[in-house]
C-alpha cells in the first residue's frame, strides 16, 4: 500500500491596473506586445519601480491564511532563460519572501484537514509563447504582470484534497478582490508536486512536478494519472529510472503526463538580490490598512447558519462562490425569507443554467428571482405556477408580475369566491359529504381536488382551511 505526497504551488495574478515594476496595464486580451516597455522588455539601463498596491495585496492575503507577514522583505534575481523572460532572470523573491507561514483549513468527506502554507512572495509574471505550426511568437503583454505564488506544505494526501484546497485558494483571493482568478485566462494556475511512498514511511521520495494546470478538472485527473503511474513504476521494480525529478505537462487530450525537462534546484537559479529594487519595509500604517479584509467564505457561512438557519451543506453551496453569495444576499435584502432564496437559487435556477458558468451569467437577476419568491409567499401564485414564470424569464426575460399577468396565474384568495365553490361542489355531492362525516376521512381529497377544477388558479392553503370549516 502507499501514500500519496502532494504540494502545490499557487500563481495569483493580482488585478491591479498596473505592472509589478513599470506602470504598463495588465489589461487582458490586448493586441500582442501592446502593453509593453522598457522595463517589461528587459531593454539596458530600465529601472523597476514597486508598485505598492502589490504589496498591499499581498499583505491582505497573508492576513485571510493566518500567515506571518515579514515586514522587511527583499527581492532578488532568479536566472534562466526563457524566450517569454527577456531579461534572461526574473525578478522574485527567495530567502525573505512578504508572507511567511500560515496555514488553510479543508473539509473532505466530512473530514476537516489542516493544510500548512510555506511561504507566498511576490514575483512577475512570464511572457507567453504562442506555437503556431512551424512559427513560434512572443506575446510580452503579460511579462511583469504581478504575481503571488503560494507554496503549501506537501500535506494533501490524496487529488481530493488536493482540489478542496484549490477551490478554497481560489474562493479566498476572490472574496479579498486582489484577483478575478479566472483560471481561462490563466489568472489562477498551479503547478503540483507530486510522489508516493509506502504507507507508514516518513521518507519523501521524487517528487514530480506537474506544471501549468489551470482547470479544477484537469489538475485532478492529472495528480490522478501520476500517481498511478509512479505506483506501477515502484510496484514493476523501475522506480528509480522510470520516476526522476522533473517537470512534467499534462496531455489533455489523451489524460497523461508527459516529461518537458529536467527539473532545476534553487542552487541552479542563482539567486542573488536584485541591486536595482531597495528592500520592502510594510510600515505600520500600510499593515493596519491591508489587514483590513472583508467576510471571508468560512465566517460567510457560519453567519449564514447561525443567523438565517441555513443547513451546513446550502451555506456551503452559497459561499462557495463570490457571485452567487453576492446574488443570495441581494435577495435576503429584498425582503424575501433564506428558505425561499436558497431553494428557488441552488435548486430552480441553477436548475436552469446547465452548461452556464454560474449566476454571474444568469439572465434573470437577484431582483427578480427575490421578486418571483415574494409572490410565492405572499401567495399571489403558487410554488408550480412560479415555475411557469422562471422558465420565461430565463428564455424571454420581462417583469414577473407582468408575466404572471400574461399567463393568468394569479391564485384566488378571496375567501367568499372560494366559499362560494365549496358550497356549490358540496351540494352536489350530498351523498359523499354523509359518507364523510360518517367517518370516511378521505373523501376530503375528493373534495379539494372537485374545488380546484371548478375554480382554476384558487390558492390550495385556502382551500384546504375553507373547507375543513365547511366540513367540520
Amino acid at each position: 500500500m502507499f501514500e500519496t505526497v502532494i504540494g502545490l504551488e499557487v500563481h495569483v495574478q493580482l488585478n491591479t491596473k498596473t505592472k509589478i515594476f513599470c506602470s504598463c496595464a495588465t489589461s487582458f486580451g490586448e493586441e500582442p506586445n501592446k502593453n509593453v516597455c522598457p522595463v517589461c522588455l528587459g531593454l539596458p539601463g530600465a529601472l523597476p519601480v514597486l508598485n505598492g498596491e502589490a504589496v498591499k495585496k499581498a499583505v491582505s492575503f497573508a492576513k485571510a491564511v493566518n500567515a506571518k507577514v515579514n515586514q522587511n522583505s527583499i527581492f532578488a534575481r532568479k536566472n534562466y532563460f526563457y524566450p517569454d523572460l527577456p531579461k534572461a532572470y526574473q525578478i522574485s523573491q527567495f530567502e525573505i519572501p512578504i508572507v511567511g507561514k500560515g496555514w488553510l483549513d479543508i473539509e473532505v468527506d466530512g473530514e476537516k484537514r489542516r493544510i500548512g502554507i510555506t511561504r507566498a512572495h511576490l514575483e512577475e509574471d512570464a511572457g507567453k509563447n504562442i506555437h503556431e505550426g512551424e512559427i513560434s511568437k512572443v506575446d510580452l503583454n503579460r511579462a511583469c504582470t504581478p504575481l503571488l505564488e503560494i507554496v503549501s506544505e506537501p500535506d494533501m494526501r490524496n487529488s481530493d484534497e488536493a482540489i478542496a484546497y484549490l477551490k478554497k485558494l481560489h474562493s479566498i483571493v476572490r472574496y479579498l478582490e486582489i484577483s478575478d482568478a479566472n483560471m481561462q485566462e490563466g489568472s489562477f494556475r498551479c503547478d503540483a508536486n507530486v510522489s508516493i511512498r509506502p504507507k507508514g514511511d516518513e521518507k519523501l521520495y521524487t517528487r514530480v512536478e506537474i506544471k501549468n494546470l489551470n482547470s479544477f478538472r484537469f489538475i485532478q485527473k492529472a495528480i490522478e494519472y501520476e500517481v498511478e503511474r509512479q505506483i506501477e513504476a515502484w510496484q514493476e521494480g523501475v522506480y528509480a529510472k522510470e520516476v526522476v525529478q522533473e517537470t512534467r505537462l499534462f496531455d489533455t487530450d489523451k489524460g497523461v503526463t508527459r516529461s518537458m525537462r529536467g527539473k532545476e534546484e534553487s542552487a541552479d537559479y542563482r539567486y542573488f538580490p536584485d541591486p536595482d529594487l531597495l528592500p520592502v519595509f510594510i510600515d505600520a500604517t500600510l499593515m493596519e490598512e491591508a489587514e483590513k479584509i472583508p467576510e471571508l467564505p468560512d465566517e460567510k457561512r457560519a453567519r449564514l447558519v447561525r443567523d438565517f438557519g441555513l443547513k451546513e451543506y446550502d451555506a456551503g453551496v452559497i459561499v462557495a462562490d463570490l457571485e452567487m453569495a453576492r446574488f443570495f444576499e441581494t435577495m435576503l435584502s429584498e425582503g424575501v425569507s433564506a428558505k425561499g432564496a436558497v431553494t428557488w437559487l441552488t435548486v430552480e435556477l441553477l436548475g436552469r443554467l446547465k452548461g452556464e458558468s454560474g449566476v454571474q451569467n444568469s439572465p434573470v437577476d437577484a431582483k427578480r428571482l427575490a421578486c418571483l419568491v415574494k409572490r410565492i409567499e405572499d401567495e399571489t401564485i403558487s410554488g408550480k405556477s412560479a415555475k411557469e414564470v422562471l422558465d420565461v424569464l430565463v428564455a424571454e426575460g420581462g417583469e414577473v408580475d407582468a408575466i404572471i399577468e400574461r399567463l393568468g396565474l394569479k391564485q384566488v384568495s378571496d375567501d367568499g369566491a372560494i366559499l362560494s365553490v365549496i358550497d356549490e361542489v358540496l351540494a352536489q355531492n350530498g351523498d359523499k359529504v354523509a359518507e364523510y362525516k360518517s367517518g370516511k376521512d378521505k373523501l376530503f381529497g375528493f373534495f379539494v381536488g372537485q374545488v380546484m377544477k371548478s375554480a382554476k388558479g384558487v390558492n390550495p392553503a385556502k382551500v384546504n382551511d375553507l373547507l375543513k370549516s365547511r366540513l367540520g
